[in-house]
C-alpha cells in the first residue's frame, strides 16, 4: 500500500456576482456586499421573484483566452470556467514553473446542468426552421465536458480531465475527486473547481414552478435570506470557482503560496428523494463524519463552516439539525452562507465556496450571512450576521447538498 499524499492549495480564481477576480469577490463577501440585483425578462416567471445574481461583462477577459470564432462555439459557462481557472493558474505560479509534466496535471470540474439556453435555442430553430438550422457546434457548446475539455487544451493539462454533474454537490465533489486524484497518486497538480451559467426562463420556471426559488418583491439585495424568518427560497446566480490543488511536497519545494490544506471529503447519498433532503439528514451527517475522519480531525477544532444555506425553508433548518448532529451544542462553532450575497450558482457553488473557505483561513476573516434579521427559532446556530468576524480557526468545512440526495463536504486546514 503507498501512502496517501497530502495535497493543498496553491491558486484561487473567481468570477462571481460580487467580483471578477478572486480579490474582488473576496474583498466583496468581506464587506457584506450583495450581488443581487432585478433580472429583467419579457417571460412570466409565476412564482419566482424576477432577481439574479449575474456576473455581468466578461468580454474583456474572455478575448485575452479565446478568439472571437472560438467564442462563438462555447457558451458562457465554458467562459467563466476559463476566465476563473486561468486566474487560478497564474495565482498559482505553476505558469512560470517549467518543466511541468503535463501528464500529471488534470482537470475535473462541476457543472451542474451546463448550456441549458442552448439546447432551448437548439430546440425552438429546429422546430420553427429545420434541422439546417442547427449549428455542428451545438452539442459541443452546451454539454458539461466540453468545460474541462478546454481547460486542458487551452492550459495544456494531460493529466485525467473529468465533468462532475452531480446538482448542487458538483463543484465540491470536482475538488474532492481531484484530491482523491493526487492523494492516491493519479495526478501531482489539478485544476478544480465548478461553473454555472443557465440564468434562463426554462430554469427559473423550472425552479419557480418546484417552489424552490425566492418569491422576495422588495429591494433585491434583500433577496438571499439564509437562516431568516422571511426567507422565501434561493436566488439563482452564475459564476465560477477554481482551485489549482497540488502536491504539498512539490509546493513546499517549489516555495509556492498555500492557501490552505485540503484535508478531507466526505460524499453520501440520502437514497430518500429526488429533490428534498432527507428529514435527519443521513447523507450529510456521514459525509462531515467520513470528512473529519479522513482529515484526523477532531470535531472540536473546526471552528467555522460556509453552509450550504441556500434560504429554502426545507433545507436552513434541515443543515442546522445536520450540524448539531455531528457536533453537539456548537457553541464555538461558526457558520455563515456566502449565498447571501452571491445567490446560489448551483455547480459552481462548491468551487466559489471552498475558495471562500480556503481565503477565511488563510486572513483570518470568517465572511457574514447577510439579511440576516430575524433569526428562525429552527435556526439556532452562531451564524455570523451581518458583519465578518476576524477570527483564526484551524479547520473549516465546506458543505454542499444537491438534488436527489447528494451531500458533499470539502474538509480543509490552515
Amino acid at each position: 500500500m503507498h501512502s496517501k499524499k497530502s495535497v493543498v492549495i496553491t491558486g484561487i480564481g473567481l468570477v462571481t456576482p460580487v467580483g471578477k477576480t478572486a480579490r474582488q469577490s473576496w474583498d466583496s463577501v468581506v464587506a457584506g456586499r450583495s450581488g443581487i440585483a432585478a433580472f429583467y425578462s419579457d417571460i412570466d416567471f409565476g412564482h419566482a421573484a424576477s432577481v439574479a445574481g449575474q456576473v455581468g461583462d466578461i468580454k474583456e477577459q474572455l478575448d485575452a483566452i479565446l478568439s472571437p470564432s472560438e467564442q462563438r462555439r462555447t457558451d458562457r459557462f465554458i467562459h467563466l470556467s476559463l476566465i476563473a481557472a486561468r486566474e487560478a493558474m497564474h495565482d498559482s505560479g505553476l505558469t512560470q514553473v517549467e518543466p511541468i509534466c503535463r501528464e500529471r496535471f488534470g482537470s475535473y470540474v462541476g457543472v451542474g446542468i451546463g448550456g441549458l439556453g442552448v439546447i432551448t435555442d437548439a430546440a425552438k430553430a429546429l422546430d420553427q426552421s429545420g434541422y439546417r438550422s442547427i449549428s455542428p457546434f451545438t452539442l459541443p457548446r452546451a454539454i458539461s465536458n466540453e468545460a474541462p475539455a478546454w481547460l486542458s487544451i487551452k492550459f495544456g493539462l494531460k493529466g485525467p480531465t473529468m465533468a462532475v454533474v452531480n446538482a448542487c454537490s458538483s463543484g465540491n465533489d470536482a475538488i474532492g475527486q481531484a484530491f482523491r486524484a493526487i492523494q492516491d497518486g493519479h495526478a501531482d497538480y489539478m485544476l478544480a473547481g465548478g461553473t454555472e451559467s443557465c440564468l434562463t426562463p426554462l430554469a427559473f420556471v423550472g425552479f419557480g414552478n418546484m417552489r424552490a426559488l425566492s418569491t422576495w418583491k422588495g429591494d433585491p439585495t434583500r433577496a438571499s435570506r439564509p437562516f431568516d424568518k422571511d426567507r422565501s427560497g434561493f436566488v439563482m446566480a452564475e459564476g465560477a470557482g477554481f482551485l489549482v490543488l497540488e502536491r504539498a511536497d512539490l509546493a513546499r519545494k517549489r516555495g509556492a503560496t498555500i492557501y490552505a490544506e485540503l484535508a478531507g471529503y466526505g460524499a453520501h447519498s440520502d437514497a430518500y428523494h429526488i429533490t428534498a433532503i432527507h428529514p435527519e439528514g443521513y447523507g450529510a451527517v456521514h459525509a462531515i463524519e467520513h470528512a473529519l475522519e479522513q482529515g484526523g480531525v477532531n470535531k472540536q477544532d473546526v471552528g467555522y463552516v460556509n453552509a450550504h444555506g441556500t434560504a429554502t425553508p426545507m433545507n436552513d433548518p434541515a443543515e442546522t439539525k445536520i450540524l448539531r448532529k455531528v457536533f453537539g451544542d456548537c457553541e464555538n462553532l461558526l457558520v455563515s452562507s456566502t449565498k447571501s450575497m452571491t445567490g446560489h450558482m448551483l455547480g459552481a457553488a462548491g468551487g466559489v465556496e471552498v475558495a471562500f473557505s480556503a481565503l477565511a483561513l488563510k486572513h483570518g476573516v470568517l465572511p457574514p450571512t447577510i439579511n440576516l434579521e430575524n433569526q428562525d427559532d429552527l435556526c439556532d446556530l452562531n451564524y455570523v450576521p451581518g458583519q465578518a468576524r476576524e477570527k483564526k480557526v484551524t479547520c473549516a468545512l465546506s458543505n454542499s447538498f444537491g438534488f436527489g440526495g447528494a451531500n458533499s463536504v470539502i474538509l480543509l486546514k490552515r
